[in-house]
């Protein structure tokens, strides 16, 4: 049996989600949606599968827990002692609805890696006995960002969506995400996860990709795409009220990405940035959002002062600021509690 001395607060995080909290899983799998070559990760070192130049948000957030990079569950090195301080599931191009992300051949969807935990978690009661390992995973955070990916690879996808959207109403499209994601939820709780940061979606209008993409929106964001977001982010923040009082034991905060980002976004300058619109990593389209970032893509020189990394995700100094407001933010930011609150719970 092996033998870890735990931080006082939090041993390990268990991270869920798509391409912006993804640290490399989808680096093993067949799959079009891959960040593993250059420029990414030019400030972090190496392409280390990361969907920016940097650091994801919850890279930053875990240094703040004092843990080190929660590495993928894909890679062969994730085994033994290691998986004791967490293990990353994120997968680019992953969504709530199984069926998200289908264009892009092998992603692992919600329902996945939810499975890939539970595998983690045998092999931790393996290693540690059932006492420990339920100890572990009280004390664990669990942050989990889904959902953008089921309207940007799904709903607002023109080759996909076309047909879906004539069927189904954007009502009932959410409706769906949220019933799927609260059986996940729950799923999650059985499996003895306890401390949830859950993130809502995005101003997914404003992305370059989206800019490029409905050129009528003129220089502002596309009002349909960030309409869907706020009514399925409505939705979540009554859900995870609704499982803080139905799970009992359970702590289900809410991150208001949309609400930072947005802030951002309007106060980019006041924030040090210099270009909030257009990916700094860019090929094609006014705003650089046609094409994903390629090898041959044009970079930025000084990435600090770009909002966005590429077509769909933020530069690490954007993801400093929004883990940073996670962090120690007040309930405009996340709610009912923020992260360094929630280590003391």
């Amino acid at each position: 049996m092996f033998r870890i001395c735990f931080s006082k607060y939090v041993p390990a995080t268990f991270v869920f989600g798509d391409s912006l909290l993804e640290a490399g899983n989808n680096n093993y799998i067949v799959s079009l949606s891959k960040a593993n070559y250059k420029p990414n990760g030019i400030d972090f070192g190496w392409p280390s599968g990361r969907f920016t130049n940097g650091r994801t948000i919850v890279d930053i957030v875990g240094k703040q827990l004092g843990l080190n990079f929660t590495p993928p569950y894909m890679a062969p090195t994730t085994v033994g002692s290691v998986i004791l301080h967490g293990v990353n599931y994120a997968s680019g191009g992953g969504g709530i609805l199984n069926l998200t992300g289908k264009i892009f051949g092998g992603r692992i969807n919600m329902d996945a890696q939810i499975d890939n935990f539970a595998n983690t978690r045998q092999a931790i009661i393996s290693s540690i006995g059932v006492s420990a390992a339920l100890d572990l995973f009280r004390s664990a955070i669990f942050p989990i960002a889904m959902g953008s990916n089921d309207f940007i690879n799904n709903y607002l996808t023109p080759v996909l969506s076309t047909p879906e959207r004539k069927l189904v109403s954007p009502e009932r499209f959410v409706a769906s995400m949220v019933s799927k994601f609260r059986l996940q939820l729950t799923r999650l709780y059985s499996l003895g996860a306890r401390k949830f940061v859950v993130a809502n979606v995005g101003p997914i209008g404003c992305i370059p990709f989206q800019r490029d993409s409905d050129p009528s929106a003129g220089d502002g964001c596309v009002t349909f795409s960030n309409q869907i977001a706020q009514s399925f982010n409505t939705q979540l923040k009554s859900l995870t009220k609704e499982l803080n009082t139905n799970l009992k034991g359970s702590v289900f905060v809410y991150a208001d990405v949309y609400h930072i980002l947005e802030d951002i976004l309007q106060n980019y300058v006041a924030y040090g940035f210099e270009n909030m619109d257009s990916s700094c990593c860019h090929l094609a389209g006014r705003f650089g959002g046609l094409i994903p970032c390629f090898p041959v893509s044009k970079v930025c020189v000084d990435r600090s002062k770009y909002v966005f990394w590429d077509a769909f995700h933020p530069s690490d100094a954007t993801n400093v600021i929004i883990a940073n407001r996670l962090f120690d933010g007040d309930l405009n930011d996340i709610s009912p509690m923020n992260i360094r609150r929630l280590i003391q719970v």
